[in-house]
């Protein structure tokens, strides 16, 4: 795996890092201070700057070495750079050292470079250095915010002049400075080699949502002896050469930068071995389906798979994906789960993964918006309180995350663990009345979440049982079980879900809004215990037939008549979790058919003379 990291990054070198910067102080050899300027999308309260691919960089041990204050060169915050918001308490202190080092460092430099001592001379220059404070405050600038110079219009950190003395200048900052013996040497994990392996390893940025810290998190790190062994100290019991350290750790910053994706609690990074467009990234697809055209975008997955299949994409059909699960936790980078494998098999188990979950609608007859990942995997916990954190949100179903993930990439079932949360959360759901407001069509500030949850939790239903069916050989079983309605499915749960749904909606056609109907009166204990409850409230039924229209009840009469002849007029005496989920998807399945309002059967019953 590190392998692979390191080779995304075969231009890295040790104290050189990508950087976005998103403000440059403007100077002119002649004219001095000339202005403040914004990079990269201006105006954006997002921007992060512009991308500068090698800027000098120190790692964390560099920095905190010795008792002086240190701080990068080049490229530093506004607080560091000119003193931005800077006052004399404590902390003030500590970032007036910094500053004091910064121009130290240039002043060094321009010994060499008469255009970094022209930088160095402006920024001693108190006058110039309110200007620039000043000009900073009109344009918004944050303490925090990385800034770098532009000098008679070249940004500095773009020129090489400057490489070589800053590879010499790091090496000044080694307390040790001679060349390693070879019998002190060690075999590096990366590339094979007897390397001096490098003593701690550069922290990975961009986990900070998802647990990591915002200064970064270590991969790679043994600072207890408890993670030690064989009287190695620190990353010595990983052994690897700066270089190889410095490659994978671009290589991660730089995927998570560009390639990966926020997953209910993790951070989802994927790339390949070949080169993949982004149009036919299948991953990109799974993560977040397009809001539009989303039925072109799937469609266009399954013509990929089929030209790698007859051999017109010779390129896809022998690439091959990676993809690695990442959170942070006490500043550490926590690997949740790594995968690899032939494209070809990827993008058949993203196709699988949307034809698994589709679903129809409950009341426009067609499939729903395939659901994003994130829905897929939240849409097993019960709302999101007031206030609460995100993180404390989705913390119950960390390994389900991992699994779910897995049947998406892999292909693999889904798993059981996921029924108890789906089927009691559904449940919870309807006795709620969250469900019958929705099928009245009541305004509902959360209305579009609230479907698109219910959508998800039924489709996860359907494709466990599909994938259940699949794994045990029974692809006919699978087949049944479609889209929408299927009156013939055979499994006993899935007709009496059936029956309830058309006893209340009988209910509804004869005595309309009563309150607690028999769904949050009846439905947890016939989804449980039907042979206790269903018979009891067919013959009740009969009451409503009565006053209904003849037409209309006797239409009523028949899909009744039709279901108990499926279930050959016995009922189950109680449901395990996975009938009772298949309870839950006929009594939706049932509705969702009664309700599409443009094949409501019910309304052209109304209108047939």
């Amino acid at each position: 795996m590190l392998d692979l990291l390191a080779k995304q990054a075969k231009d890295s070198e040790p104290g050189f890092i990508l950087k976005y910067v998103r403000w440059a102080i403007i100077l002119h050899s002649d004219k001095g201070f000339l202005g403040i300027q914004e990079l990269g999308d201006c105006g954006n309260t997002k921007n992060r700057g512009l991308e500068f691919i090698k800027c000098p960089d120190l790692s964390q041990s560099e920095l905190v070495s010795g008792s002086e204050a240190k701080s990068h060169f080049l490229v530093e915050t506004a607080a560091i750079i000119v003193l931005l918001g800077v006052s004399d308490t404590k902390e003030g202190i500590k970032f007036k050292s910094k500053h004091e080092y910064f121009l130290g460092t240039l002043e060094k430099a321009g010994e060499a470079f008469p255009e970094l001592a022209t930088v160095a001379e402006y920024l001693a220059d108190e006058e110039i250095l309110n200007r620039i404070r000043t000009s900073m405050l009109e344009n918004n600038v944050k303490p925090n915010d990385k800034v770098t110079f532009q000098l008679d219009e070249k940004f500095l950190v773009e020129e090489e002049f400057w490489h070589d003395w800053w590879r010499h200048f790091r090496r000044s900052l080694s307390a040790d400075n001679k060349k390693q013996k070879p019998e002190n040497a060690m075999v590096c994990f990366i590339s094979g080699e007897r390397v001096k392996p490098a003593t701690t390893h550069s922290k990975i940025k961009g986990l900070s949502g998802v647990g990591g810290l915002g200064s970064g998190d270590v991969l790679v790190g043994f600072d207890k002896a408890a993670f030690r062994s064989y009287g190695l100290s620190q990353s010595a019991n990983a052994a690897m050469s700066e270089e190889a350290m410095s490659a994978y750790r671009a290589g991660l910053n730089r995927l998570i930068e560009k390639n990966s994706t926020n997953l209910a609690g993790a951070k989802v990074v994927h790339w390949y071995k070949k080169h993949v467009e982004k149009k036919e990234d299948p991953l990109e697809w799974w993560a977040e389906p397009p809001e539009i055209e989303e039925q072109i975008a799937l469609h266009k997955a399954k013509e990929i798979l089929e030209s790698i299949k007859v051999g017109e994409r010779p390129d896809l059909g022998s690439n091959e994906y990676y993809a690695l699960t990442l959170s942070g936790a006490g500043g550490r980078v926590m690997v949740r789960d790594w995968m690899t494998g032939p494209f070809e098999e990827l993008v058949k188990n993203i196709n699988q993964w949307f034809d698994d979950l589709e679903i129809i609608s409950l009341s426009s007859g067609v499939s729903v918006k395939p659901p994003s990942a994130e829905h897929v995997i939240t849409c097993l916990l019960p709302p999101r309180k007031p206030k609460q954190k995100y993180e404390d949100w989705i913390k119950p179903i960390g390994s389900e995350r991992v699994a779910l993930l897995q049947a998406a990439i892999k292909g693999t079932p889904f798993p059981y663990s996921i029924l108890p949360r789906l089927v009691l959360e559904n449940r919870s759901f309807i006795l709620t009345g969250e469900m019958e407001k929705l099928l009245d069509n009541k305004e509902r500030a959360n209305k579009g979440l609230m479907y698109s949850i219910m959508y998800a939790r039924m489709a996860l239903m359907k494709a466990y049982h599909i994938r259940k069916y699949r794994k045990r050989g029974d692809d006919d079983m699978a087949k049944l079980l479609t889209v929408g309605l299927n009156e013939a499915f055979p499994a006993p749960a899935y007709q009496c879900g059936r029956l309830m749904a058309v006893l209340a909606e009988l209910q509804r056609a004869a005595l309309g809004d009563v309150g607690a109907g028999i769904v949050q009166r009846y439905y947890a204990a016939v989804s449980t215990t039907p042979a206790l409850v269903l018979g009891r409230l067919t013959r009740t039924s009969q009451h409503h037939l009565n006053k209904l229209e003849p037409k209309l009840a006797w239409w009523y009469e028949q899909k009744i008549c039709g279901i108990w002849n499926q279930l050959n007029e016995t009922l189950p005496r109680t449901l395990n979790m996975e009938e009772q989920s298949l309870f839950a998807m006929g009594y939706y399945q049932q509705l969702a058919n009664m309700r599409t309002k443009k094949t409501n059967v019910v309304n052209k019953e109304k209108n047939n003379d």
